[in-house]
This record gives C-alpha cells, structure tokens and sequence, in this order.
C-alpha cells in the first residue's frame, strides 16, 4: 500500500486540517469499501446533491436516515417476515447495511423520499451570511478623517 506523508501540506496551509486528515483516513483504511447497496451521488445545481440509492426490498420502516457530526447514515435493517416462504432463487438482498457520508461543513439534509425502490436524499450547502464574502469601499485618505489627523506637518530636510 501506498503512504503520502502530508506534512508539507500541513506547514503551508492554514485551516485545512479537515482535509488532509480526511485524506489521510481514506487512504490508511485497509478495508475494501463496501458495495451493497449501490448509490449515485448527483449534483442537482451548483450548491445541492442528491444522492440515491437502491433499496428495493425494504420498506420505509426499515430504512432510517441520520445526521451524526457531519456524516450522514442511511441504515436498513429488514424484518425477519420470509420464515414461510420457500424460494428457488432469491436474487433481491435484504440484506442489513449501513453507509455513511461524510459531509461539508454547512451542508444540511433537506429531505428524503423513498419511492420505488429507491431513497432519494437532497442536500443543499447554505453558506452563512457572516462567511459569505463582502465588498469593502475603498475611501479617499482626504476624505477619511482618522487618516487626515495621522498627517503629521514638519520641516521638510532639503
């Protein structure tokens, strides 16, 4: 396995911590990610998702969708309603599963919708007011009056 030592990353960059220890547990993690139950995670418009995935088999009691610090987990677990059926191929899982999604920072769930076979979760970035960025007027020093007081006159050398 490959190792990345990110620690000239972490001397030229300030606040990304997230990030590169994000990327340094992706690439520690010697487990092979799981693929049950497969999911597309689609960007709706520049600031939303939707990520769906494929649950046929279960019901809207057995799914349950959380948001727990940042990771949001969809888990289903099926009841045990089969003990009298008999089947000669048994092809769709019902198996019990749990994935998780980590999310960025001011990105919320807006809803969840399961219909046909499929859980359809909608998240949207909202960017608070306060870290949004702003523009700042540019005033001229005469025109400013803590800057016109900082002038101080004296004898000039030559």
């Amino acid at each position: 396995m490959r190792h990345f030592d990110f620690a000239p990353l972490y001397r030229a960059t300030v606040g990304f911590d997230q990030i590169a220890d994000l990327m340094d547990r992706t690439l520690a993690s010697d487990a092979p990610q799981a693929s049950y139950p497969p999911y597309n995670i689609e960007k709706t418009t520049e600031d939303a998702w939707r990520i769906s995935i494929a649950v046929a088999g279960f019901a809207d009691s057995d799914l349950s969708v959380e948001l727990k610090e940042q990771q949001l987990v969809v888990s289903a677990r099926k009841a045990e309603e089969d003990e009298g059926k008999t089947y000669l191929h048994r092809g769709i899982a019902t198996r019990a599963f749990e994935r998780r999604f980590t999310l960025a920072d001011h990105v919320r769930v807006t809803g969840a919708v399961h219909e046909h076979g499929m859980l359809h979760i909608d998240l949207k970035r909202e960017i608070p007011e306060a870290l949004k960025p702003r523009r700042i007027e540019i005033a001229q020093a005469s025109s400013h009056p803590a800057i016109a007081q900082d002038v101080v006159d004296g004898p000039s050398v030559n």
